[in-house]
């Protein structure tokens, strides 16, 4: 299911395990043809012991000769082939291209084609640390990819994603296969496609997945009226500290793969992404919340870093809290960035936007001497992790305006990439706005483009202003292709610090309850400066999420809602919301476990949808 499946390729995990071999270093040999003589088919791919029928024939009708590699019938290094073109491929200790040779008998020089076969060795499989994840490899002596059919039979699987060969000549693919459920036994069968049209299937293997460390216990249900969107459920456990806090299941809640790590007792995951090369990007730091003295002297263990991590939970490469500070310190930033929280945006260039908070003595209104106030910074760094562009809420928010929380003041947590403009929209729950930076892919002054929320710069339409703005959000996410213009979000409604018109008593008969949370969709006008609601989901007032969650738009229009601390535990819910009237499609609960975010993937590869899971 997810993250780097290939060797060959720049920035691939280095895995001990697994076989390695040297990629060829000449092309593979290509069919020919001269004089009267023609072969079908002109390439082929073998496993050992397979046979592989050709035939050839000549316009002058005469009798044909066959070689492998010149030698006549071959031999029983580079496979037979006798009188009718049967050639029988040789057990190889490593893939191989041989040459087949139909000749006119009576001038086989003149007159003679030539037909190329793959003879591919079977792939090796090779645990990893990972209990659910096997990688497997296949060398193929001409250029081509492979992908890894899998499941508990031949009849029921699916499919990792597709990869290339290392190099146009060919060579070893190694494939992280990830999915499984554990403790069972599963048949796995790479699908080789050659560069020259060639298809190949490697004999059947097998693999016994063992026990995955332990996590949060996943409730699921799904109604008669409504099929949920197919895929996983990627799980984002904050809450407590369980073995494994982030990991993928079924839509019934079985556990497919999991992601471990060793830190302290103030680590957790807070943010878990799949890349487009398939990797997971993973933030692992001590909440916001930690205070000043313990979080300059963490625990010894404790890690606060941004990690890329293999499908086998591998690190590939790691930002550190201090090497970030060094760096900024480097080109000149007088800046100590406390620890990183709550979000890492990739973006499409290879950058990152980290998020990070920091602390500042500060005079406040109403306030005596100085506080030392928690505020964000924003900092986007290559690939190579340099820090190219800076953004610190202390240069551009009123330290005076604070809602709830002080002094946490601005508590960002989630970051979008607007890509039609390279801005980005920056979630600060402590300040109840969603704002707009002018980042233009770092090249931006900086400027807050515009205040989404109470108290910002939009009329709110279809609903009560007030009341039916966020509070305390968490988890936005653009609902529309666009994200400038007209566009929608989906915001995830905590209502920590809710507001109600004058002469409205919360709770009282006839008005709303004090403390409520929803997920809403909002249609923003940037020109008209309106923010209208066009769908609001409010459940029981037992699902009050008082932190966390998230609001996604699924490909088949449904809505992924995540009431991350509900009284409880969470409760994950996917709505159908096509009558005006959000209807529940599935559910999955995680009782006494709070999910900080949720996530439904196609699956755990980039590009490959699975309809069902084995």
């Amino acid at each position: 299911m997810a993250i780097l499946l290939l060797t060959g390729c720049a920035g691939a995990p280095q895995l001990a395990g697994p076989p390695q071999a040297p990629p060829p270093t000449s092309a593979p040999p290509t069919a020919q043809q001269s004089g009267s003589v023609s072969i079908s088919p002109q390439y082929a791919a073998a496993g050992p012991g397979e046979v592989v029928h050709f035939s050839a024939v000549s316009s002058s009708g005469g009798a044909i000769t066959w070689s492998v590699n010149q030698i006549a019938g071959g031999n029983a290094a580079v496979g037979r082939i006798d009188a009718n073109g049967n050639y029988t491929a040789p057990n190889l200790r490593l893939s191989a291209n041989v040459v087949i040779t139909a000749a006119l008998s009576a001038s086989p020089t003149a007159n003679y084609a030539t037909a190329v076969v793959a003879d591919i060795m079977p792939g090796q499989l090779t645990r990893t640390s990972n209990p659910q994840v096997a990688v497997y490899s296949i060398y193929l002596p001409a250029p081509g990819s492979a992908a890894i059919q899998f499941g508990p039979n031949a009849n029921e699987n699916v499919s990792t994603w597709s990869q290339p060969t290392p190099s146009a000549y060919g060579g070893m693919i190694h494939v992280y296969v990830a999915g499984m459920l554990a403790n069972t036994d599963y048949h796995l069968q790479a699908m080789v496609k050659l560069d020259n049209g060639v298809t190949f299937q490697d004999q059947d293997h097998t693999f016994a997945t063992g026990a995955p460390p332990g996590t949060a216990a996943v409730q699921t249900e799904t109604t008669s009226r409504f099929a949920p969107q197919p895929g996983i459920e990627l799980f984002d456990t904050l809450i407590p500290n369980e073995p494994a806090q982030a990991f993928a299941t079924d839509l019934q809640g079985r556990v497919l793969w999991t992601y471990t790590y060793k830190g302290s007792y103030l680590d957790a995951v807070q943010g878990v992404k799949l890349l487009p090369d398939g990797n997971f990007l993973v933030l692992i730091s001590f909440a916001s919340s930690v205070p000043n003295q313990v979080a300059a002297n963490p625990p010894s263990g404790t890690i606060d870093a941004v990690r890329e991590v293999d499908l086998a939970g591998d690190t590939i490469r790691q930002l550190t809290m201090d090497q970030l500070n060094q760096s900024l310190a480097a080109e000149g930033y007088n800046l100590q960035l406390r620890g990183f929280h709550h979000d890492v945006l990739p973006l499409p260039n290879g950058d990152m936007v980290l998020l990070a908070d920091m602390s500042k003595p500060m005079v406040v209104a109403g306030y005596s001497g100085t506080t030392d106030v928690l505020g964000d910074v924003l900092v986007d760094v290559d690939k190579n992790f340099k820090p190219l562009w800076v953004w610190n809420t202390f240069d551009h928010l009123d330290v005076n305006r604070h809602p709830f929380g002080f002094p946490d003041w601005t508590h960002g947590n989630a970051l979008l990439y607007s890509a039609d403009d390279q801005n980005l929209l920056f979630s600060m729950r402590q300040q109840n706005w969603i704002i707009k930076i002018d980042f233009q892919d770092g090249t931006g002054p900086g400027n807050i483009l515009w205040r989404l929320g109470p108290g910002g710069d939009f009329k709110l339409l279809g609903g009560v202003d007030p009341t039916d703005w966020f509070y305390g959000q968490h988890g936005p996410n653009f609902f529309t292709a666009n994200t400038t213009g007209v566009f929608q979000l989906g915001i995830m409604d905590n209502g920590n610090d809710r507001q109600f018109p004058p002469g409205v008593t919360c709770g009282s008969a006839g008005a709303p309850a004090c403390l409520y949370s929803s997920a809403v969709v909002m249609q923003v006008d940037e020109t008209a400066r309106t923010a209208t609601i066009v769908s609001r989901y409010t459940p029981p007032a037992s699902l009050y999420s008082f932190f966390g969650g998230n609001v996604t738009l699924l490909p088949d229009s449904h809505i992924l809602t995540d009431f991350c601390a509900s009284k409880g535990g969470s409760v994950i819910r996917e709505l159908d919301d096509s009558s005006g009237t959000p209807q529940v499609v599935w559910q999955a609960l995680t009782p006494n476990a709070d999910q900080y975010r949720t996530r439904r993937l196609p699956s755990l590869y980039p590009g490959v949808e699975w309809t069902s899971v084995p």
